[in-house]
């Protein structure tokens, strides 16, 4: 009789995922940068400089610079309690995205992807909503900014839109894009 042995269970794992490139990472941290940097810019000044921007965000609600047709115009906020609240609302979104931002640039400088990611992911999203749908879609349409020549932001919004989704796509491309296989 011949002893048996147990026998060795064959143990797979997958093969660890390439690291992300370095140039990957640098671009990631670099738009993230760019875009907490220009928030919080954004946000100081409606803070220090309150006045302009409510002016703004009040003439887009109140619909007083669009064509003035009847069977829009029931869409228009007058009430200066709501038009500031909604102002305050837009700052305060405005300073958590640069938070949110900010902290996902320091995780992309301290090569801490996975934390990297989440956090600026938050963050560009929370900029492509606020640019997308509330100042393209809600301000631009709802409220006919578009037909105003004084108090019209969409190409602004736009840009900031566009910026934040090309940052995004960045920050989301896999592990190991862009580099050669062997």
């Amino acid at each position: 009789m011949t002893p048996t042995t147990p026998t060795a269970r064959a143990t797979t794992t997958a093969p660890a995922a390439p690291p992300v490139s370095r140039a990957l990472v640098l671009c990631a941290g670099v738009l993230t940068g760019i875009l907490a940097l220009y928030i919080a810019l954004v946000a100081f000044g409606n803070v220090t400089d309150f006045g302009t921007n409510q002016q703004f965000v009040r003439h887009v609600l109140a619909m007083d610079t669009t064509f003035r047709d009847d069977d829009v115009m029931w869409r228009a906020i007058t009430s200066r309690p709501v038009q500031d609240a909604v102002y305050v609302a837009i700052i305060g979104w405005e300073a958590v995205a640069a938070l949110a931002l900010a902290a996902g640039t320091w995780f992309w400088g301290r090569r801490d992807v996975a934390r990297a990611r989440r956090w600026s992911t938050g963050g560009l999203l929370m900029l492509m909503l606020l640019f997308g749908a509330g100042f393209i879609a809600v301000g631009g349409e709802w409220f006919s900014m578009w037909q105003s020549k004084d108090w019209n932001g969409l190409e602004a919004a736009t840009r900031v839109f566009l910026l934040s989704g090309v940052a995004l796509l960045f920050v989301q491309l896999p592990e190991g894009f862009g580099r050669a296989r062997s």
